[in-house]
């Protein structure tokens, strides 16, 4: 048993800039008395995770029932995503009396169906404000649990959904969830043709997109080549590979501020960027002294260093989360492979792969996992990989369903986005680092090279 405490967090700063308004902070309604000792945490049978229900939230006007039904299902879809929670479907709900107050709740009923935790949720509308009343019920002690309420701009009702499925996955797993994370990456599906060539060359354009796939927004607009995308640790820049000037070149795109920096100098072909954990340099392959090598360099474009100094072709650098070592490809050995080195560059490289035909864009999970993940030849097409630092072992998440290329980890360890064209064109997936839990992100164009935000 532990004591009751109840937080209003309000929302991130990510809901501040997405929606552009200051949080509107509520007092938590009030529950009836209850004793000063009670369990927070929703259990459920023996060995199995907790059975929860998301039923449609509460409209205080019947033109925004839509925005109800809109709200539990992201929500529902969101808690699911960690599979933390056996989710009730929500086509079972139609034996269950709606209620339009908390007094309502038919907590018999719930029982009935198998769900030991209910989501109750109340929304109220104005022109350009959006309130949210949200409590989650432990359905056999009929208490309240988790009791929040969220107000701000209307522009973006999902990530009011995503900001409660963070919130209580934190309560009550103490997991980081993922619903307001953020992936990038590159796509050609607006079919414009690159400018200021004869080539009939389509352009790739930089998208982001909620972790989920809703609403994919452009950031570029050259009508160029624009890759390799990656966000910054503090997710309010993208640096990218452009070829707006002809040649390779990183650009780093402030994407609230509209500002744009060339941290490269144009110097040789530059590209690849990844962000350094502390979000003060990039690494990223050039060829400004002649073979393609790893440098580093501070983000207002200082202290360049060289890192590697080998004939080969070394590529596709990705930081350790402590920032003091970075893995890269190398076909020093004749075929790619993944090597990891000091992040100072001092000392010799050392090689991962060693059972592989061809491996290709490492990414380093974050902690607590220690582990990276890589894209292995595996027969006509690629797979998804991952080896454990540790152990030394790797294990394999795809199955040459089409070629699943450029892995990215989520902010949490527990999932990554990666290409694959297992439906035909090249989309955008997510799926669990167990190989569970497969999701497709994008439906439009090819889309390449995700990256996950913090």
């Amino acid at each position: 048993m532990i004591k009751i405490k109840l937080f209003l967090l309000g929302l991130t700063a990510l809901f501040l800039v997405a929606t552009g308004v200051t949080l509107a902070k509520f007092q938590a309604p009030q529950l009836p008395q209850q004793p000063t000792e009670i369990e927070l945490t929703i259990s459920g049978d023996p060995g199995t995770p907790p059975r929860f229900a998301v039923p449609d939230f509460v409209a205080q006007s019947p033109e925004d029932e839509e925005l109800g039904k809109t709200l539990a299902r992201v929500l529902w879809n969101d808690l699911a995503f960690e599979r933390e929670f056996y989710m009730v479907p929500r086509d079972t709900y139609s034996t269950i009396p709606s209620a339009r107050s908390v007094e309502q709740l038919p907590f018999n009923d719930w029982n009935q169906l198998g769900a030991d935790g209910v989501i109750f949720g109340l929304l109220e509308r104005t022109e350009d404000t959006l309130r949210v009343e949200v409590r989650l019920f432990n359905v056999r002690s009929r208490r309240a649990v988790f009791s929040k309420e969220y107000g701000g701009s209307n522009t973006n009702v999902r990530l009011y959904a995503h900001t409660i499925a963070d919130e209580i996955h934190q309560q009550q797993r103490a997991l980081r969830g993922v619903a307001r994370t953020k992936i990038t990456f590159s796509s050609d599906r607006d079919r414009e043709k690159v400018s200021g060539t004869i080539e009939n060359r389509d352009v790739k354009e930089v998208y982001i997109s909620d972790y989920d796939g809703a609403n994919q927004r452009r950031i570029t607009v050259n009508r160029q080549l624009n890759i390799t995308p990656a966000w910054s640790p503090d997710v309010r820049s993208i640096a990218y590979t452009s070829y707006s000037k002809g040649f390779p070149d990183i650009a780093i795109a402030r994407i609230y501020e509209g500002l744009l920096d060339n941290p490269t100098g144009s110097i040789g072909n530059n590209f690849l960027p990844a962000w350094s954990p502390d979000g003060s340099q990039i690494a990223f392959t050039s060829s400004r002294d002649g073979n393609s090598e790893i440098y580093t360099v501070n983000i207002d474009g200082s202290n360049l260093r060289r890192l590697t100094r080998h004939p080969a072709v070394d590529v596709s650098p990705t930081w350790s989360p402590t920032g003091t070592q970075i893995a890269f490809t190398s076909n020093r050995v004749g075929t790619p492979q993944i090597y990891i080195m000091s992040s100072d560059g001092l000392g010799a490289p050392r090689r991962i792969t060693t059972n592989e035909t061809y491996a290709d864009r490492p990414t380093w999970s974050p902690a607590p996992f220690n582990e990276i993940a890589f894209a292995a030849r595996t027969g006509l097409g690629y797979d998804i990989k991952i080896y454990d630092l540790a152990t030394g072992v790797t294990r394999q998440i795809t199955f040459s369903q089409g070629s699943n290329e450029s892995p990215s980890y989520s902010p949490n360890g527990r999932h990554l986005a990666f290409m694959s064209t297992r439906r035909g064109p090249s989309h955008i997936f997510t799926i669990g680092r167990d190989g569970q839990g497969l999701r497709r992100v994008t439906r439009q164009g090819n889309n390449h090279t995700p990256n996950w935000s913090q």
